[in-house]
């Protein structure tokens, strides 16, 4: 990366309170987020209008192993990159509530988002358009990352996307970025142990539109979840899973591994349960039938990885809450 990020100490978000309002200004946010550090222009194009490639990355029919993407490449002539290169900055979607992926420090005067994910879209930028501050976020809620890159409304997601089978029937992947797990986040004084019997009746909390609730729902309708419990509470941001378990709203909240770890950093009260139950990879969400870009940002996650952004990237923001990593998920392609 042309830029690292420094590492950073953050005592929790001030309780309970503090957390409620900032989820409560999260929908409000998602839509008056500033565009940050952008060229001019008022940031309405995305990607995806007439004239732009058709090809589509790949059909989900028959999907065996979704992580397979398109070879790299560093060719900028395609419709898709070209667009982006000619409106002179990157829109891209993000979360701004996940700790250490995308979030804003409130110990903090600056405003500027920062974390893994963040790191990353601006390593997309600095790649595509020669300055890692060409750049755009837009605070998107969990359930509606797919629909904003559908609409246009964002060049790409980069905001701990699990690739699937079922999402790439909507959505393009880059390879994966990143490897994590389902796992259970409850109090430490929770008889909780993990995702098994001790889940019988309780309250369980999951973002909607979630790989975590798809999981859940899957186990209900086979009859292999814990008796009784209930997975009927759904939320539109992950985070505020850990604001009603802080109310005492839910007993658990069941998310990706990396996430929670970041919860639990923010809540010493709360912590991850048992071992993670899935094995999941984040990527790049791009529209469908954009090959071109696909290839160049594969093309970008093989220089980040080799170049030792990945690496550094990763001490600043996750070492600390997950502990050492041998480095980033191989990628497959096609």
């Amino acid at each position: 990366m042309s830029a690292r990020r420094t590492r950073i100490s953050l005592r929790g978000w001030g309780g309970v309170a503090a957390m409620a309002v900032a989820c409560a200004l999260t929908a409000v946010l998602a839509l008056l987020l500033p565009l940050t550090r952008g060229a001019g222009g008022d940031g309405s194009t995305g990607v995806g209008g007439p004239g732009l490639a058709t090809g589509v990355q790949a059909r989900a029919d028959n999907c065996t192993d979704p992580e397979r993407s398109l070879k790299p490449s560093g060719d900028e002539s395609g419709a898709a990159v070209k667009a982006i290169k000619e409106r002179g900055y990157l829109i891209v979607g993000v979360d701004q509530n996940s700790y250490h992926w995308g979030y804003r420090d409130p110990n903090k005067k600056s405003s500027e988002l920062e974390g893994f994910d963040i790191d990353l879209a601006h390593e997309i930028a600095q790649k595509i358009l020669g300055d890692r501050d060409l750049i755009r976020f837009r605070a998107i809620p969990t359930n509606q990352r797919i629909p904003a890159i559908k609409h246009g409304n964002v060049d790409m997601v980069v905001r701990t996307m699990t690739i699937s089978c079922e999402r790439l029937k909507d959505v393009a992947f880059s390879t994966a970025y990143f490897q994590t797990g389902q796992q259970v986040l409850a109090p430490k004084t929770s008889s909780i142990t993990g995702y098994d019997k001790s889940l019988a009746g309780k309250r369980i909390c999951t973002a909607a539109g979630s790989t975590a609730f798809d999981r859940l729902d899957a186990d209900r309708k086979a009859g292999t979840l814990a008796a009784g419990a209930d997975i009927s509470t759904t939320v539109p941001n992950q985070l505020d899973c850990l604001v009603r378990l802080q109310l005492g709203e839910v007993d658990a909240v069941v998310t990706d591994s990396a996430l929670a770890a970041g919860q639990a950093a923010q809540d010493p009260t709360v912590e991850l349960k048992g071992t993670p139950f899935t094995k999941e990879f984040y990527g790049v969400a791009m529209k469908r039938g954009t090959d071109d870009l696909v290839r160049r940002v594969n093309q970008v996650l093989e220089d980040f990885r080799k170049d030792g952004g990945w690496q550094d990237s990763y001490d600043a923001w996750l070492k600390d809450g997950l502990g050492a990593a041998s480095g980033p998920p191989a990628p497959k392609y096609k």
